[in-house]
C-alpha cells in the first residue's frame, strides 16, 4: 500500500473493544456487544471508549450508528458522557457486573420517551376517527376493498389537494397526490426516481434525519451537507456544486434546529432549481405547528414543477396510521406512482377513506387546532420554567414544532443525555443528527415536549428542570 492511500484510511481506535461479528441488525448488534463486554470485565468501570468517529471507522459503520448506542447505553446507565473526558464506562455498574456476571438487561427503560417527533397519542381523537371509519367502511364500494391503486384513493387525493391548497398553500391537484405510508416510504420513493433520473447527488441540511440520508445512500445517492444558521439552511453552497441535482430541506420548521427558512433563501432556492432544473424536496415536517404567527406557507407554492412536496399524518395525529402524501412535479408523477407500484407497502384503504372523511368533516381543522393551542402552552410552559430554574439553558428555534434543542455551557449533549436519563426521561444529543461531513461543533439534546400525556406533563418537567440544574 502507498503512502499516500495509507493516508486516507480512516484513523483507527488504538483500543481493541473485541466485540466480534456484528450481524444482522448492526446498531442492536454493537448495543450488545458493549453490554456484554462490561459484564464480562473486558471493558472495567471508568474505562475511557473510542470517540464515535474512531469506533465508526474501525467497524465500518455509520458514525451515526455508534452515536446511537452510546446515547443507548447512556440512558441505559452502562456508560457515561462527560465534556473534556469522552465516554466511559460507568463506575456504578461495578456492583451490578459483580452481583450478576452475564445477566439479561433488567434495568427499567426510562420512564417517559422525550425523543423528538412524538405526538400526544392521548388526545388522539379516537371517538371522531371512529365515526370516520363505521361511515366509510358502510358506504365504501366492492372495489374499495380490492388491491389498492398505487397512486392512492382518489376520494383522498381529491381531498388532500383541496386541504392543501387552503391550508398550507399549496399548488395542487388530485392528480399529482401520491398517497404513501408515511414520511420514510415518501423519501425512499423520491430518491428512487432521483436515482432512476440519473441524479448521483442530492444536498441536505447538515443535521437532520439519519434514517433520510440512509434511504438517499441506499439509493446510490451523495448526500451534500448544507450549513444551517438562524436563518435556515444557506444556499450559498449550491451554485459552487454543479454535480447537485436535489436538495431535501425542512424550510418550514428545521429538524432539529428549530429555525424557519428565511423568505429571500427560499427565493433563491427555488430559483436555483429552476436554473439548473433541479429539485427541491420539501419535507413539511410539523409545519402545522406555528405558535407565535400563522404558519408559514409550503415552498411548494412558489413553483409547482421543481418543488416536490412531502406530508403526512403522524405529527397531527399518529403515526400508528400510516399515511402520509407527495405532492409532485409532472415530469415525475410517472415515475413516482411506477415506484411504488412495485411494492406492496401502501396506505390501507380503510384509513385512507377515513382520512377522507375526517377531513371532508372539518374534523381534522378542529383537531389540528385544538392542537396547537396545546403544544403552545406547553412550550410556553417549558420556556418559563427553564427561564426560572434553569436560566444557563439556552432554548433554539423559533417557536413551532414539536420539539426544542437545549444547549447548556460547560455540558455536551452525551452528559445531558446522560443527566436526563437518571430522572427517567429519553432524548438524544444533537449529535445523532449531525451529517459526517458537518463542518458545525454545534452540541445540547434535542427533546420532545409533545408526547407526555397533559396529565403527565408537569411531572416530566419537574424532572426535566432536575436535570438540567
Amino acid at each position: 500500500m502507498s503512502d499516500r492511500a495509507a493516508e486516507r484510511r480512516p484513523r483507527t481506535t488504538g483500543l481493541d473493544l473485541h466485540l466480534g461479528r456484528l450481524d444482522g441488525n448492526v446498531r442492536a448488534s454493537l448495543t450488545d456487544a458493549v453490554r456484554d463486554a462490561i459484564r464480562a470485565g473486558r471493558l472495567a468501570p471508568g474505562t475511557r471508549l473510542p470517540s464515535s468517529r474512531a469506533l465508526a471507522a474501525d467497524l465500518q459503520v455509520a458514525r451515526n450508528t455508534v452515536v446511537r448506542v452510546y446515547s443507548e447505553l447512556i440512558n441505559e446507565g452502562w456508560l457515561t458522557g462527560l465534556q473534556g473526558s469522552g465516554t466511559k464506562v460507568s463506575e456504578q455498574v461495578a456492583d451490578f457486573v459483580a452481583e450478576r456476571p452475564r445477566p439479561a438487561v433488567t434495568r427499567s427503560r426510562p420512564g417517559h420517551d422525550l425523543r423528538a417527533g412524538h405526538p400526544d397519542l392521548s388526545s388522539f381523537p379516537r371517538d371522531e376517527w371512529i365515526r370516520a371509519v363505521k361511515k366509510t367502511v358502510s358506504t365504501a364500494p366492492f372495489e374499495a376493498f380490492g388491491y389498492t391503486d398505487p397512486h392512492g384513493r382518489g376520494e383522498l387525493r381529491d381531498t388532500l389537494a383541496r386541504y392543501l391548497t387552503r391550508a398550507r398553500g399549496l399548488r395542487a391537484h388530485a392528480g399529482n397526490v401520491v398517497v404513501c405510508s408515511g414520511a420514510a416510504e415518501g423519501v425512499r420513493l423520491v430518491a428512487a426516481a432521483l436515482a432512476a433520473a440519473g441524479v448521483t447527488r442530492v444536498a441536505v441540511e447538515e443535521f437532520g434525519l439519519p434514517a433520510q440520508r440512509r434511504t438517499l445512500a441506499d439509493a446510490g445517492l451523495e448526500t451534500v451537507p448544507l450549513a444551517v444558521d438562524a436563518d435556515g439552511v444557506d444556499p450559498s453552497a449550491l451554485d459552487g456544486s454543479p454535480a447537485i441535482g436535489a436538495v431535501l430541506l425542512t424550510p418550514s420548521h428545521q429538524f432539529p434546529l428549530g429555525v424557519a427558512l428565511r423568505y429571500d433563501r427560499r427565493a433563491a432556492i427555488v430559483e436555483w432549481a429552476r436554473r439548473r432544473g433541479a429539485l427541491v424536496i420539501e419535507d413539511d415536517y410539523d409545519g402545522e405547528f406555528r405558535y407565535d404567527r400563522s404558519p408559514v406557507g409550503a415552498l411548494q407554492g412558489l413553483d409547482r414543477e421543481h418543488v416536490l412536496y412531502l406530508g403526512t399524518a403522524s405529527k397531527s395525529l399518529a403515526p400508528g396510521l400510516r399515511l402520509g402524501w407527495l405532492v409532485v412535479p409532472d415530469h415525475l408523477i410517472e415515475s413516482i406512482v411506477a415506484q411504488k407500484g412495485e411494492t406492496e407497502e401502501t396506505a390501507g384503504f380503510v384509513n385512507q377513506l377515513a382520512m377522507t372523511e375526517f377531513v371532508e368533516s372539518g374534523a381534522y381543522d378542529r383537531h389540528i387546532r385544538a392542537m396547537r393551542a396545546q403544544y403552545r402552552r406547553r412550550r410556553r410552559h417549558l420556556a418559563e420554567t427553564l427561564a426560572r430554574h434553569a436560566p444557563d439553558v439556552r432554548m433554539a428555534g423559533t417557536a413551532a414544532g414539536l420539539h426544542v434543542l437545549l444547549e447548556q455551557a460547560g455540558r455536551t449533549g452525551h452528559e445531558l443525555v446522560r443527566r436526563i436519563a437518571a430522572e427517567q426521561l429519553t432524548v438524544e444529543p444533537l449529535e445523532f443528527f449531525r451529517h459526517p461531513g458537518a463542518a458545525s461543533d454545534r452540541d445540547g439534546v434535542v427533546i420532545g415536549f409533545a408526547a407526555p400525556s397533559p396529565s403527565g406533563w408537569s411531572g416530566v418537567l419537574d424532572a426535566l428542570v432536575r436535570a438540567l440544574r
